[in-house]
């Protein structure tokens, strides 16, 4: 199934508190359990202003249902084609 990054833009993010994190995980965490198996969120990576996803899901338009459900920002949705690190310069 593919995977892909979600961009989020929300100002102060690197603001929010934990219990606001929380909050906002346990929303995501009930909307995927609705939608069933088929679309996961695997982590996020938040920045002073913007959020970063990593999901997998079967197409963008499963992405895009949680987010109006969930009320979340969608900036900008790319699938991740390839993955490198380190390891791949050997």
């Amino acid at each position: 199934m593919p995977k892909y990054i979600i961009e989020r833009e929300i100002p102060g993010a690197g603001l929010l508190t934990q219990q606001d994190l929380q909050v906002i995980s346990q929303k995501s965490c009930s909307i995927l359990n609705r939608m069933g198996s088929h679309i996961q969120w695997l982590e996020s990576y938040v920045t002073d202003d913007k959020v970063y996803c990593l999901y997998i899901a079967p197409d963008e338009a499963a992405i895009r249902t949680h987010a109006e459900q969930g009320e979340f920002p969608v900036t900008r949705i790319a699938q991740i084609k390839s993955v490198i690190d380190p390891a791949t310069a050997e």
